[in-house]
């Protein structure tokens, strides 16, 4: 029986899909299935698709903030207390960045992304600037490899290569992010939105809840 996929698309400005990529990369449970994350730009998402910013909405802008905190206390997760410089923070250059990786260093694409997370949503660092993107980089890269990476963002073949995974995104079916394209053992697919999904994705997937600890224990 063929291992279930997981597709996991994400950008560095939305918390959500920090918490997702947390729980995905660290938690145990998903290590019965085979993860490939793909960066996008949310922004041309959301544009694409007429859907309204949840800060530009009245109450939801307060809410989701405490929502993002349950969901980070629930998942043991590490998130910085308020929003971080600049916020919503313009990811162009970590999202080409990040583009550029998925294809010419795959392998390191986990790291990077634990990385520039760390650096937006625990250190509260300005990501809309080229130079931190490299400065956070730099532990997965050195300093040499990092900018030369973040300097190739304005080529039209790396702009390509987001617009691309974007466009992916919206083929799957994404108005939003965190956004997950499943795969089960028996080759069937779907989609779901949100970490508010992980129960449904769990079981999609065929994967144990047991085995996810507290976090999902005690979800539906």
């Amino acid at each position: 029986m063929a291992r279930p996929k997981l597709t996991l698309y994400l950008d560095i400005v939305s918390p959500f899909a920090y918490i997702a990529f947390y729980v995905v990369q660290n938690n145990p449970i998903f290590k019965r299935c085979d993860v490939t994350y793909v960066p996008i730009f949310l922004g041309g998402v959301m544009q694409a698709c007429g859907n309204t910013p949840p800060i530009k909405i009245r109450n939801k802008d307060k809410w989701i903030g405490a929502e993002r905190d349950r969901w980070a206390v629930r998942f043991s997760i590490p998130i910085f207390a308020g929003v971080p410089e600049g916020f919503p923070a313009n990811t162009l250059a970590s999202g080409r960045t990040l583009a550029l990786i998925e294809r010419d260093h795959p392998s390191q694409l986990p790291a990077a992304y634990s990385a520039l997370f760390k650096t937006y949503w625990v250190d509260g660092g300005p990501v809309q600037k080229s130079e931190v993107v490299a400065s956070s980089l730099e532990s997965v890269f050195g300093k040499v490899e990092a900018e030369k990476l973040v300097s190739r963002t304005s080529e039209a073949e790396v702009k390509k290569l987001l617009n691309g995974n974007t466009e992916l995104a919206l083929q799957s079916g994404a108005f939003g992010l965190p956004w997950f394209e499943c795969t089960n053992s028996e080759g069937v697919k779907e989609g779901y939105w949100g970490v508010d999904h992980f129960g449904q994705v769990v079981e999609f997937l065929g994967l144990d809840k047991r085995e996810g600890g507290e976090g999902f224990r005690s979800m539906l």
